[in-house]
């Protein structure tokens, strides 16, 4: 059995969710289960790379300190980066334990937000813990809080164990009938990519020799059959229908070319270009050059496309239906001038 542990404060000396933490680590290894903890400060630029870490993962602890309001900006991050780039089908099989420690008010309040975040997510939580404390020498000095803290991590484990399961919550049931999402048809590869291309400081630290080798391949790209590439810079262009008020980010992905097309909308501006991920792209496409085609030509529409399984989109679905209205691809008819 393995359990990851995400630290969310701020790695304080005197942070009482510390010691709870060390409290409960000790009493897992007795249990002979395998724990790695990962403090959330120390990986701020590379937050949504992190969900990739429940690969192995039985069951998760999310701690938090209650500083001042709430559960820290770190943990907020981190749980966004779940919900966008967190495997869905994993996080559905993983017991999550919420510990979150208050030196000022608030900590019932962050134990349920992370309660209520995980199911949401779609995830198993676990009875948590949550206290608020004075003194942090006396909180360590108490026997009693220390038999509540190893109590509680047994219970963690047993119901890791024996697999045991809640009853059904009407945030289950939003995730179910309200936040569903589409399905999109990104490797895993695809999609570890996407999400360090979000955390462009930390990419660029650690994976220097693969941006040499991407900023090569697209600089190839850009230089092989420019009369082919062309065509679809110049036809976005050509049938850009300005929409006073409206600003949005895209990014096309064509596949079987390996070209990435960003599109920046700003009201009566357009911006097109061969390019990667902005930190702003709104909405996310993917598909064929034979597919764009037809789109270009005027014989399908991203929507349609969409609907039909011909594309795969990721984003604001909203901000994908725009797209038919900002672009009029008509199929040119006899007597009529290209």
């Amino acid at each position: 059995m393995k359990i990851n542990i995400y630290y969310g404060g701020r790695g304080f000396l005197d942070d009482p969710t510390l010691y709870v933490l060390e409290k409960m680590q000790m009493v897992f290894e007795e249990l002979n289960v395998k724990v790695e903890r990962f403090n959330l400060f120390e990986q701020k630029n590379s937050l949504v790379t992190l969900p990739n870490t429940f690969k192995n993962a039985d069951g998760i602890i999310l701690a938090s300190t209650v500083e001042w309001f709430g559960i820290g900006g770190y943990m907020q991050q981190f749980l966004d980066a779940c919900w966008q780039y967190g495997d869905k089908e994993k996080i559905s099989e993983l017991y999550m334990l919420p510990v979150v420690m208050s030196t000022t008010y608030g900590e019932k309040e962050g134990e349920l937000t992370l309660l209520n975040s995980w199911e949401i997510l779609g995830g198993i939580p676990s009875r948590g813990m949550c206290g608020y404390v004075s003194d942090p020498l006396e909180f360590e000095m108490n026997k009693e809080y220390s038999k509540i803290i190893e109590k509680k991590a047994e219970n963690f484990y047993r119901n890791i164990s024996q697999k045991l399961r809640e009853l059904p919550t009407s945030n289950q049931a939003v995730k179910t009938n309200v936040l569903r999402t589409k399905k999109i048809n990104f490797t895993p590869q695809e999609s570890e990519q996407l999400s360090k291309y979000v955390s462009d400081d930390e990419f660029v630290k650690t994976q220097k020799e693969d941006l040499k080798e991407l900023a090569t391949m697209f600089k190839d790209m850009l230089v092989k059959d420019e009369q082919d590439e062309d065509k679809y810079i110049n036809s976005l262009r050509k049938h850009f229908r300005p929409t006073e008020a409206y600003k949005s980010n895209y990014l096309i992905l064509v596949s079987d070319l390996n070209k990435s097309i960003v599109l920046e909308i700003d009201g009566a501006g357009l911006n097109v270009e061969y390019g990667t991920q902005r930190r702003n792209t709104e909405v996310i496409m993917k598909m064929t050059s034979k597919v764009f085609d037809e789109i270009i030509a005027g014989h399908m529409t991203f929507q349609r496309a969409f609907m039909e399984g011909s594309m795969s989109a990721r984003g604001k679905f909203n901000v994908l239906r725009q797209l038919d209205r900002v672009f009029s691809f008509n199929i040119i008819k006899a007597g009529e001038s290209a």
